[in-house]
């Protein structure tokens, strides 16, 4: 029982428990129904109880009394083991769930989001699936996206590799959107793939009816059986139901907090464009992996201690000394314009250029690149050791940096690979052509 405080003495003083029958009494008024559980931080001067007609209702314990009528259980969901044949003539395609809202479901009992769904429930609520592919399901964690770490990125990709050695011939990873682009970064650099690794979510849950899982999870498995072979992003294209974009997972970002169309491409175009079961890659000339061109590496050292600073007005070398003080092993500015800071950060930044710890400097303006040798105070952070970053994302910068110092403790070393384009994360000259841009119908 979640209930709290007064609400919990209160039903306990009745010996009442969630599922039982009761009849509640509270001035001229009378309600009957099952007694059903809250949300943990809910308050304690309510209880919920589900009508006879099916609606829930929250009723005011304060000069309330109870009666039991029926002992009951508590309310709970059981599903049959899913069974279905292999069709020699499909794919094999594995799709493992870490959580979010593409494996979550509402709970009505509540109101609140669970990520409740294991990979098994997703072939439930999307059996069309099967009728694409092989599936195969498993989930490896049932959590938020906003609780991921670094340590489950390495699990994941473990995962993921398993999946492939087992005979996979493309991956899907079901996944919560808020930090689904560190997770498509990490990825990237930590695997060196055979087969299309494709990562998907939701901005609403599989079971309503607004919900974007269907066609994110359709679209993904149509991805993996295609010849893309890389780590990718597949979510909706536009507010409508009609197509969904690839994008590359090293150069994508979530950009708004609720639209289905939340992930886009930044400093470059989506990878393809799926529709009605067809993958179309969106310019020819775009230089891409192939199915089977690589052989499958996993290189999963990371380097938790890695610090993220936003640059803003007033900031001191203070953030920077105290990152260094608690044993951050590499930092990655969020500088503004070109890639700047305030010269008060100038002495803090000397210093971690004297204690061997590498900085990265990206910007806050995420489009164009960073560019030090335009203004004397970028040429003062050259001299202070800053690597720059081009026109990486500052997410793909600061998982990137994690992954550089995980195969490497020399400081030339890890800015070799931080200016190295290694899975696309990087491009080779400036270009406005993508800003903002529509890609239209």
């Amino acid at each position: 029982m979640n209930y709290q405080g007064l609400a919990r003495k209160f039903l306990e003083s009745q010996d009442i428990n969630i599922g039982d029958r009761i009849l509640i009494k509270k001035r001229d008024l009378e309600y009957q129904g099952m007694l059903l559980d809250r949300a943990e931080d809910a308050d304690d001067q309510h209880i919920v109880i589900k009508l006879d007609n099916g609606y829930n209702i929250g009723i005011n314990i304060s000069e309330t009394s109870l009666e039991l009528l029926e002992r009951g259980d508590a309310p709970k969901i059981e599903f049959a083991p899913l069974e279905f044949q292999k069709d020699p003539e499909k794919m094999d395609i594995s799709i493992i769930s870490t959580g979010g809202t593409v494996a979550s479901i509402i709970d009505y009992k509540t109101g609140a989001v669970h990520p409740a769904f294991t990979a098994e429930d997703l072939l439930r609520a999307t059996p069309e699936l099967l009728d694409e592919a092989n599936i195969k399901g498993k989930a490896i964690m049932n959590i938020l996206s906003e609780n991921m770490q670094p340590d489950y990125w390495v699990e994941t990709a473990r995962s993921i590799a398993d999946e492939i050695n087992q005979g996979a011939q493309g991956v899907v990873v079901a996944h919560g959107t808020d930090t689904m682009h560190y997770t498509s970064a990490a990825l990237s650099f930590i695997l060196e793939t055979p087969v299309p690794v494709i990562l998907t979510g939701a901005q609403r849950s599989s079971d309503r009816p607004s919900s974007d899982a269907f066609l994110n999870l359709m679209n993904s498995v149509t991805a993996a059986r295609s010849d893309l072979s890389e780590v990718m992003v597949c979510m909706h294209a536009n507010e409508n139901d009609n197509y969904a974009y690839l994008h590359r997972g090293t150069k994508v970002r979530k950009m708004h907090t609720s639209r289905r169309d939340t992930f886009q491409s930044v400093n470059s175009s989506p990878l393809a464009r799926i529709q009605e079961g067809r993958v179309k890659v969106m310019d020819q000339y775009y230089s891409y992996k192939k199915r089977g061109e690589y052989k499958l590496e996993v290189n999963d050292s990371l380097e938790p201690k890695i610090a993220l600073i936003k640059i803003f007005p007033g900031v001191s070398g203070d953030l920077v000394d105290y990152h260094i003080d608690k044993g951050y092993q590499g930092l990655v500015l969020e500088g503004t314009g070109l890639g700047h800071c305030p010269e008060d950060v100038m002495p803090s930044l000397h210093r971690a250029a004297d204690e061997e710890i590498p900085v990265v400097m990206t910007s806050q303006c995420l489009y164009g690149r960073t560019n030090l040798n335009v203004y004397s105070s970028g040429r003062q952070l050259l001299k202070a050791g800053v690597i720059p970053s081009g026109d990486m994302l500052p997410e793909t910068a600061y998982v990137k940096l994690m992954w550089a110092m995980g195969q490497t403790r020399d400081r030339d070393g890890v800015k070799r690979i931080m200016e190295s384009n290694l899975r696309g994360e990087l491009s080779d000259k400036s270009s406005s052509q993508h800003f903002l841009k529509d890609y239209g119908e």
